[in-house]
């Protein structure tokens, strides 16, 4: 508007308590002090931020629509006084982001482990620390992937290995890859390409994408210029509001071009103790910790890092029974369970075919509960107790996923894609775009790579399985 009101940067910096909290978002002067105790992270995280510009750290964790959908029109008080902003200075407790000389040419790296090392240079110590968190003691994580070193492939001779084909289809879409990039939370903390350029990145080499129901864009930005035939399904985490749950699906069935599948996710229903993440928010609170009493706001578990904020309001009360027929309701988009664990739940979930098309094996990278089982571990499972889930539904496991080697080992078991959601996120951090689009080249080559040298022709196809139930290429 023409004649709204200008607000000087001094006046914003006198409303920095619960009774009175302003902050500056996109050049615009909000008065938040209403909406402190039902933010996610409690009041401690806006009062941090309180009468100065917080847009820096706002706009990477936020998509667009959030302040509309959370504050009330009159909350948003003018516009700040630009020449006023410009003489405001951070707090002197604010830790600057470390200069840095700038990523190498993403040629140069050669695995997933020297992009991630680049990348940890480059993001802020707020990103890193919620991308690598993991809960408790980091077991889980850490077994994920060194739990592929304890299997051995066996490779076959005098097959004519000149020309392999490392393509598949996933709930009958062809995609060029048996590598697809698992949902994985604030993209945008990492780069601004946030998930738009895990799209186009993936979009550039034919990998599917599978977009967290926490991105830091929203679906229709990210998919809107997605490449002809792109695959993509969106994660759901329901709500305990199911009205907002119901009204995401209904923006992502708007979409069923792109989209091609609701993922709905189960291993974490309740977020798990990462205790590097939450480290973060007790770092930038302590300014603020002596002025808030703890009765102001309802009580919230762990230290508020972005995942505790991330899984405010998630729903802990799905059962098979209710969800899955409410799901059905709301959309006709195929289902996809997230986070089976155990051959007996990938058992039932095969019993909801075909509304349940395929089941991802996972821990959560080792998010949520600590010593869960690694996705191979109940691919092996499956293997020996029921192998005919095969046969029902598409199984699909992530987490841990390193090597081109670590690919090839779950589709010798039985896996029809193989997710990785950390290396697309520092990926991004290396490079953006670019630094994805290096993460997938590198799966590619690798799995190209190892198919030969284990004398197979295709990734994801019978010929990797033998007639004793599709272990003959491995020991263990």
């Amino acid at each position: 508007m023409a004649d709204e009101k200008l607000i000087s940067a001094e006046e914003v910096a006198k409303h920095t308590t619960a009774d009175s909290c302003w902050v500056i978002l996109y050049g615009h002067v909000y008065d938040v002090t209403d909406f402190l105790s039902s933010h996610p992270g409690g009041s401690k995280v806006i009062l941090q931020l309180a009468g100065r510009d917080a847009t820096e750290e706002y706009d990477p964790i936020h998509p667009p629509g959030t302040l509309e959908e959370n504050l009330k029109p009159e909350a948003k008080l003018g516009k700040v006084d630009p020449q006023t902003l410009v003489n405001a200075t951070k707090p002197a407790a604010e830790e600057e982001r470390k200069e840095t000389q700038g990523p190498p040419p993403m040629e140069t790296l050669l695995n997933l482990d020297e992009i991630e090392e680049v990348a940890t240079k480059q993001i802020s110590e707020k990103a890193w620390a919620y991308y690598y968190s993991s809960s408790d003691d980091n077991f889980s994580k850490a077994y994920n992937n060194r739990v592929y070193r304890n299997i051995l492939l066996r490779p076959r001779v005098f097959i004519d290995c000149t020309k392999c084909d490392t393509s598949t289809t996933l709930l009958g879409h062809k995609v060029k890859l048996p590598i697809y990039v698992a949902p994985a939370a604030m993209a945008r903390l990492a780069h601004p390409d946030g998930e738009l350029g895990i799209a186009r990145a993936c979009g550039a080499y034919g990998a599917m994408q599978i977009i967290s129901n926490n991105a830091s864009m929203t679906p229709e930005q990210i998919v809107a210029d997605a490449a002809p035939g792109q695959v993509f399904g969106w994660q759901l985490y329901v709500q305990n509001d199911r009205a907002k749950s119901e009204a995401m699906l209904r923006r992502i069935n708007a979409m069923a071009d792109r989209f091609k599948f609701v993922c709905l996710t189960l291993d974490a229903p309740v977020p798990g103790k990462r205790e590097l993440d939450e480290k973060q928010s007790f770092k930038s609170a302590v300014k603020v910790a002596a002025g808030v009493k703890s009765a102001d706001e309802p009580s919230r578990p762990g230290g508020g890092g972005v995942g505790q904020q991330l899984f405010f309001g998630t729903a802990a009360d799905l059962t098979w029974k209710v969800t899955l027929p409410w799901l059905a309701k709301h959309t006709d988009l195929p289902i996809v369970i997230k986070g089976v664990q155990t051959h007996e739940d990938a058992w039932l979930a095969a019993k909801y075919a075909p509304q349940v098309r395929a089941v991802i094996l996972s821990n959560h990278g080792g998010r949520a509960l600590d010593t869960a089982p690694p996705a191979v571990h109940t691919l092996l499972e499956i293997r020996k107790y029921c192998p005919q889930i095969f046969g029902r539904v598409e199984v699909w496991v992530d987490g841990g996923i390193k090597r081109g080697t670590d690919v090839v080992k779950a589709l010798c078991l039985g896996a029809r894609a193989v997710g990785i959601g950390r290396p697309a996120l520092f990926g991004l951090g290396a490079g953006g775009q670019k630094g994805v689009e290096r993460v997938l080249e590198s799966g590619d080559g690798n799995v190209y790579e190892v198919i030969r040298r284990e004398g197979r022709k295709r990734a994801g196809s019978k010929t990797y399985q033998h007639q004793d139930g599709g272990t003959g290429h491995l020991r263990r």
